[in-house]
């Protein structure tokens, strides 16, 4: 027998017990791996720097049956003033920002085809897609090396071709990590994609081409309004990590490229600074609320005149 009809006026049903524990474990999951970790950095970003094991001192220690609460802000004084990390977070920005571009302009034509095309071939050209998450993804920058060098296979093959008359230096500069970024994070843009233009309603597209559109009018005032929550999320999906990578430049970059990653093993590794590493760490996180909260206005917004 089907329900009958609630009211409006009823109160709200409670949620099965099913939806509650799924509810509870996902918090638990976010306070154990999110939130305590979150909460020991940021009280490592307080403390003062010592020599020794922790290379720190406990902002709130107990001394005499008395709690002593001492906050030192010198990490995030010296974040604010000194010019290297300045440097660094803008110079992150900007190859993140690069990159997440190069990917959209690169990943959009492919998902379009691949949303396109017959439904037979799609799994297959997803899989294509999936296919260098099958391996390390720490092999896969290595094998960059190889073919960046100066001896690498691309010099050869453009020597050979006759297309230069020099080796083109392409290892250890800001090149060979944009390069080597876009290559890693590209299937990271183009399955949101994908996934949106491929539930895409084509008669939409009809009916724009029966009144008369053409097709690139079409795509700009159809296609693209509908794939926006698509680009948003793989643009994210980029963005986000690439601020913080760090084993790309490393391998590919040269001494010139600074980013926040490397600067914050070097704090941790190097000289050891945990409280700056983790002012760092925060101030990273807290560069990336803007965008995430971008994103959900963006969904909200999105969502609203759907309906």
């Amino acid at each position: 027998m089907a329900a009958a009809p609630r009211n409006i006026s009823d109160p709200p049903r409670p949620a099965p017990a099913w939806q509650r524990f799924a509810l509870l474990v996902t918090l638990a999951w976010l306070v154990i791996f999110f939130l305590l970790p979150f909460l020991s950095v940021i009280k490592l970003s307080l403390s003062a720097m010592r020599f020794g094991m922790p290379p720190y001192t406990e902002p709130l220690a107990l001394h005499h049956g008395t709690f002593h609460l001492a906050l030192h802000l010198d990490s995030y004084r010296r974040l604010l003033s000194d010019s290297l990390y300045l440097e660094a977070f803008f110079s992150s920005l900007k190859i993140a920002a690069t990159t997440t571009l190069c990917c959209l302009l690169l990943g959009y034509p492919v998902a379009y085809c691949i949303a396109r095309v017959s439904p037979r071939w799609r799994h297959y050209l997803v899989m294509a897609v999936m296919l260098p998450f099958l391996t390390s993804f720490l092999i896969r920058v290595y094998a960059w090396i190889g073919i960046l060098k100066n001896e690498g296979l691309l010099n050869q093959l453009l020597l050979a071709a006759g297309i230069i008359h020099h080796p083109l230096a392409l290892y250890h500069t800001t090149a060979g990590v944009y390069v080597g970024m876009v290559y890693s994070y590209l299937p990271f843009m183009l399955l949101p994609l994908y996934a949106h233009l491929a539930r895409m309603d084509t008669t939409l597209l009809e009916a724009a081409q029966d009144l008369g559109a053409r097709p690139w009018r079409a795509f700009l005032q159809v296609t693209l309004p509908l794939s926006r929550n698509g680009i948003v999320a793989g643009c994210l999906l980029v963005f986000i990590p690439s601020v913080g990578e760090y084993v790309i430049p490393s391998l590919l970059g040269g001494a010139d490229t600074l980013m926040i990653g490397r600067l914050m093993w070097d704090e941790f590794f190097n000289n050891t600074d945990w409280p700056m590493a983790s002012a760092l760490a925060c101030a990273m996180l807290a560069l990336l609320l803007g965008p995430m909260a971008l994103f959900q206005r963006l969904q909200a917004r999105g969502g609203g005149a759907r309906r």
